[in-house]
């Protein structure tokens, strides 16, 4: 049986750091508020010639062209650590996910117009990375992948669920969820200290991850990614850890 309301924004905030008293439901309520994590500053050089290897090689397989800018690819926010909201425990992590059967389930409690906008934006078969947040080290661990375009989410309807919505009416939900499945494990945990220093590095020298949604829209749990952010993320597991 699924899981209550295991996916929520309340995972898109600042990761631990952020004290609960200032959390908000929507982003319309409070702004975003800068990330606080470990490790910022980026390893001297190695992130550049990073980058430079990743766009030397691309270049070489797209005859050096730019790729369209668009949304292809996601980012999804879930909590591993257990959390009481509402007296029910909104833990999910990777590991949950890979129990449920088929290895598949429906991705509920996002109460964010952006981020359910972006939800209902995705399409059959798109793959998203899963996102460990507000946890001790909060990063990439593994991918999954849209088995399920979006729909109502039924947890707006339940009273005992903690993220009830009584001004939601069934003749015209507000809040939708998708179906995501478990693709594999990142070959490796790459850590959201890494992913910062090669987004700072990139606003430098405009690298893929310089506009990177995960550093400028940091309290949204469902984030878009373009092709060349997915590729260049997806590079990192084939490198040793800094």
């Amino acid at each position: 049986m699924p899981w209550p309301s295991r996916k929520r924004d309340k995972g898109a905030v600042a990761d631990k750091k952020e004290p609960d008293a200032k959390i908000a439901k929507t982003e319309e309520e409070t702004p975003d508020k800068e990330e606080e994590e470990k490790s910022t500053k980026p390893p001297a050089g190695s992130s550049k010639s990073g980058w430079k290897n990743w766009k030397k090689t691309k270049e070489s397989d797209s005859g050096g062209e730019e790729s369209k800018i668009t949304y292809c690819h996601w980012l999804l926010k879930s909590e591993p650590e257990s959390r009481l909201e509402k007296g029910v425990d909104v833990k999910f992590s990777i590991e949950d996910l890979k129990a449920e059967p088929n290895q598949t389930t429906f991705w509920d409690g996002v109460r964010n117009y952006q981020a359910r906008n972006f939800l209902r934006a995705m399409k059959l078969g798109q793959q998203a990375f899963f996102y460990h947040s507000n946890c001790k080290e909060p990063g990439i661990v593994g991918i999954v992948k849209i088995v399920k375009e979006a729909y109502p989410d039924h947890t707006q309807f339940d009273q005992k669920d903690p993220h009830y919505d009584s001004s939601s009416r069934k003749e015209n939900p507000k809040w939708s969820m998708v179906d995501v499945q478990f693709v594999r494990m990142t070959k490796r945990f790459i850590p959201l200290s890494e992913i910062k220093a090669h987004h700072l590095a990139h606003k430098a020298d405009g690298g893929p991850l310089k506009n990177m949604m995960l550093f400028t829209r940091q309290r949204l749990s469902i984030q878009p990614l373009t092709q060349e952010e997915f590729d260049f993320i997806l590079s990192l597991e084939e490198e040793k850890p800094h």
